[in-house]
């Protein structure tokens, strides 16, 4: 015989084999060479620094969005965010 049968009966059990295990997705059990994703990137100082030079009129917003690359929206809830905090901050 020339055919190779053995080959066509090891691809079928590869195609059909179930998963490897039960944690198959579980992200714990996964070692990654890169960085995590994390949400909150920005220092309260960066923040700090960027809103100064926004009511400085150093920059406009515009320009921190271009310059800085910052998200449209994460500079106005910043804005609203640090703002009411600081008429609470005069308040008290």
């Amino acid at each position: 015989m020339e055919y190779d049968f053995f080959r066509m009966y090891s691809q079928y059990l590869i195609l059909y084999a179930p998963q490897s295990g039960l944690n198959y997705n579980n992200s714990e059990n996964k070692k990654s060479v890169l960085p995590q994703y994390r949400k909150n990137i920005y220092t309260r100082e960066l923040v700090d620094f960027i809103l100064e030079q926004i009511e400085n009129g150093v920059k406009t917003k515009t320009q921190i969005i271009e310059e800085y690359r910052i998200p449209k929206t994460t500079l106005y809830k910043w804005l609203n965010k640090y703002n009411n905090q600081k008429k609470q901050d005069l308040k008290q």
